[in-house]
């Protein structure tokens, strides 16, 4: 029996670990995608003796953009970005969620298995049940479409396909799992244990405040790309909302963007004398002056790479090709077992 520890484990006494995250391809990646989820996802896979798939959920990028020029702009964008800061495919599966259409046929055969109860609960789906409520509108499912409510279904279906266990999310995200785990219960009760329950590990993200103090969101527009020309990455850090303390006052450190951004990129030692400047009364230019030489410095390398990826969607597209036949080399069987588990084999 699969052991429900551990990503794609082969048995009880396995301790190989796989673990799978899912990049939803909508907007321009941002200094706080970067810290938050980029750069710790590319930490952990670089552990030995561990399998990561990292994808790029194309499909779940539909359920709220229906503009098809931005999606393809934002895979072209995701993609190179995780590949100028160091994913390295060789080493990972890295592949397009539209690639792997066995995952889209796995979604139905579990949304049999998907209680409607369990669907009605999702965070998401009641958020807007709520919205429409609190509107007045007499039509509780007002403007809610399917895609969003079978969100959790086609979520299940990217991480059980691979049979990760080890699936690092927000603490926003962990109900999902918990449905993806429900779920695969329900079809191994009456299928057989062929599917590997997931173990979700909260990941404790950084959460970068944007220009305006609040946390860096595309929702709030008040983010900061990770990719900027030097001048507007500087332009950018100089818009950040600071008091109107002036330069010789002390400042402090506590709640302050300049300085949690800066504590993000910088060494446990550059953090301590960034914050010796504050309590000089280092001025606000100065502190964001640094700020910027500091990122910009980090980020040069790859965001030579990343334009030159951008500038050549070919090799990209070469990469997600490969990462696609690597997943699919596992998918493909997989299924088959699936279906012939369900009664359809060919």
């Amino acid at each position: 029996m699969p052991s429900s520890e551990g990503g794609v484990t082969i048995s009880n006494m396995s301790t190989k670990q796989t673990y799978l995250t899912g990049i939803t391809t909508t907007g321009t990646p941002h200094l706080g995608n970067y810290v938050g989820a980029i750069r710790p996802a590319i930490q952990a896979s670089e552990v030995p003796g561990n399998e990561s798939f990292f994808f790029l959920a194309d499909y779940h990028a539909l359920i709220k953009c229906q503009e098809p020029d931005l999606v393809r702009q934002s895979r072209q964008e995701i993609a190179a970005t995780w590949l100028a800061t160091g994913l390295d495919p060789e080493k990972v599966t890295f592949y397009r969620q539209s690639d792997i259409p066995e995952i889209m046929e796995l979604t139905w055969i579990l949304t049999c298995m998907a209680a409607k109860g369990l669907l009605n609960r999702a965070h998401a789906y009641k958020a807007s049940v709520q919205a429409n409520e609190e509107s007045g509108s007499a039509d509780p499912d007002k403007g809610i479409t399917m895609g969003l409510f079978n969100y959790p279904v086609l979520m299940s279906a990217d991480i059980l396909m691979f049979k990760a266990t080890k699936v690092p999310v927000g603490k926003d995200q962990v109900q999902h799992l918990e449905m993806a785990r429900d779920i695969a219960q329900r079809f191994n009760h009456h299928y057989g244990e062929l599917l590997v329950l997931p173990e979700v590990v909260v990941s404790e993200q950084a959460v970068l405040s944007g220009l305006d103090g609040r946390k860096m969101s595309k929702s709030y527009g008040n983010t900061i790309p990770l990719f900027e020309t030097e001048k507007k990455l500087r332009k950018g850090i100089m818009k950040i909302k600071t008091n109107s303390q002036e330069p010789g006052e002390p400042k402090e450190t506590a709640d302050n963007t300049v300085f949690e951004i800066y504590k993000a990129f910088a060494t446990p030692e550059q953090t301590e004398a960034f914050a010796a400047a504050y309590a000089d009364g280092i001025g606000w230019g100065d502190a964001k002056q640094q700020l910027f030489e500091l990122i910009n410095g980090q980020l040069a390398q790859a965001r030579e790479r990343y334009n030159e990826l951008m500038a050549k969607p070919d090799e990209v597209e070469a990469i997600l090709q490969h990462g696609a036949e690597k997943a699919r080399a596992l998918s493909v069987p997989y299924l088959k077992s699936l279906r012939e588990a369900v009664g359809i084999s060919s």
